[in-house]
Order: C-alpha cells, then structure tokens, then sequence
C-alpha cells in the first residue's frame, strides 16, 4: 500500500459527512457511558486494526461493560458486551435517522441502557436536527471509508511516533468524533483561565497551557486535508516562527494562527514520514520556545525516561 494515499476531499464529501454524523451518534454514547477524564480523554475514539473503537466502557452509568466497534474493512457496527454477546448490523445503505434506530436498538438488545441528553450533532451546520429525523445524509461508499481509515492508520502511527519524544503530560493519540480529526496534545502544567462566557467544552479541553499535533480531512474553513499544529494560547509571535519542511505554512484560523503541512504537500516530498515528522518538532519547537516551555527537560530522545539507558550504560 502506498505511504500517504491521497484522500481528496471533493471525492468523498458526502461519505465523509455521513460517516461524521453516524460517529457523533456513538460518539455521544461514548460521552454518557464513559468515566469522564481530563480534557474529555473519555470522549474520542481509537484506531484499531479494522477501524476504530469506543474501547470498553460501561458501569459509570450502572451499565455492564460493552464496547461499540466500527468495523471498515467488512463495513459493519459492532456492539460486544463483557459476556461475549454481539450485536451488528452493516453500514451501506444506512441514513443517519436508520443509523441512530439500529445502534439504539443493538444496544436495547443487550440490556445496555443509553441516555444521550442531546440526541442531535454538535458544532455541525445541522447540529437543530435530530439524529433520528436526518434522512438527509446517507451516502455510504465502502471504498471511500476504507481508505479514510487507511489514511488514519497511517497518521496515528506518525502520531504515536512523535508522541514518544515527550516526556510531560500528553494526551493519546485520538480521533475527535466533534471534529473529525485525529490529534495528540503536549501539556504543560500552566493553568489557563478561560474568559467569561466560554463554553464548558473550551474550559477542559484548554484548561492547561497545550501544544496539540494533528490531522484532519478537510473542512469548510480549510478544505484541503493537512497535518496541523497549534499552541493555546497562542504566544506573541509564534507565526513568524520557522518551519518544516519548505512547503508548511502559518494560516490564520478563528483568530489565531495554525501550522499547516497539506497532505498533498507531504506526499510529494522524498521521505512523507520524515517530513511530517520535521513538521510536526518544528511547530511543537516554535510554541515551546514562545510560551517558555523548558524544551530539554521535557526531552523524551526514543521514548525513554531510565537514566541508565539514556546514558548507555
């Protein structure tokens, strides 16, 4: 399989506004079943070898341990229970208002109870309409989600790679069902007063100084798929920051400034992993250095913090 496939977001905007919605729906049972943690870690999903995952959750409600699955290989939802009941159903064909009936009915099946407070999209352009009533968005193309997942695979790796080099306070690497992209943050231990008004899903998720790394598949505001890291909040002077490589830029976003290296961009450059890879230090380098971040000393040089190791002994 080639490294980096391209993944045009034009070729797959109506899949991919049908697939966001349907992981917002197990999304949002994610949200009610879940221990909640620190900057919603409870909340996204996780890659796995057939697609992504919920991990197991349960008993914070009272429910039994279950664990809900999306299979895009044989393009299916999967719903397992501790006692090793299964429920699924497959996923072409579906609206999202069929979606959200099947999966609400998978889980009555087995006596998993589910309460989403709000059973409608967040932040989307639809976010009034309930997911039962969206017969809207149904366009399901397999190959189209098979390579979105392929795609995603690949960055998570890229992703866990970088992640390794950090030695403070980091978050997995995760896929946002709010957004749709899949990021891992650096922290520091800097607390953040968020201004008056702001909503309670801004004041966890940045409750602490962050440098966040990621990917997502194109959006209104920025329609290409790109790599992309920001620090929050933002310090004076970090766009004029350098990096890498030549091709990665600064753009203004909703009033500050992102690192963005085009998946097409990393695609045409003789090593794509080791430009990414230079993308993603150079951003973290710029934010650390601007917002004063002790850079060495959070230095993790091949995932290992045993002094001996690090020493060579």
């Amino acid at each position: 399989m080639e490294l980096f496939t391209a993944v045009p977001s034009a070729e797959w905007r109506d899949t991919k506004a049908t697939l966001h919605r349907f992981c917002q729906v197990v999304g949002k049972i994610r949200l009610a079943s879940a221990f909640r943690r620190n900057h919603w870690w409870n909340a996204p999903f996780h890659v796995t070898g057939r697609g992504i995952t919920t991990r197991p959750m349960g008993q914070a409600d009272g429910n039994q341990i279950f664990t809900i699955d999306f299979d895009f290989v044989g393009h299916q939802l999967l719903i397992t229970t501790v006692d090793g009941r299964a429920v699924s159903f497959a996923l072409p064909g579906q609206s999202v208002a069929s979606f959200y009936q099947h999966t609400m009915r998978a889980l009555a099946a087995l006596d998993v109870r589910v309460d989403i407070p709000v059973p409608r999209p967040f932040d989307l352009p639809d976010s009034d309409r309930p997911f039962a009533d969206d017969t809207e968005h149904a366009h399901y193309d397999p190959a189209e989600v098979t390579r979105y997942w392929q795609v995603l695979s690949q960055v998570n790796l890229l992703l866990e790679e970088f992640a390794a080099g950090f030695s403070g306070k980091i978050s997995p690497v995760h896929h946002f069902w709010h957004t749709f992209d899949i990021a891992c943050s650096r922290f520091s231990d800097r607390v953040i007063d968020q201004p008056a008004g702001a909503d309670p899903v801004t004041r966890e998720a940045y409750s602490r100084e962050v440098i966040s790394s990621g990917f997502w598949f194109g959006d209104d505001a920025f329609s290409d798929p790109a790599f992309y890291s920001y620090t929050a909040p933002e310090p004076e002077g970090l766009d004029n920051e350098p990096l890498e490589p030549a091709t990665a830029r600064w753009i203004e976003q909703r009033g500050g400034h992102l690192a963005v290296l085009r998946h097409a961009d990393a695609r045409s450059e003789a090593d794509p992993r080791a430009a990414v890879l230079a993308f993603y230090d150079s951003a973290y380098q710029a934010g650390a250095r601007r917002a004063g971040w002790d850079v060495a000393r959070l230095a993790c040089p091949g995932g290992v913090t045993d002094p001996e190791l690090r020493a060579g002994t």
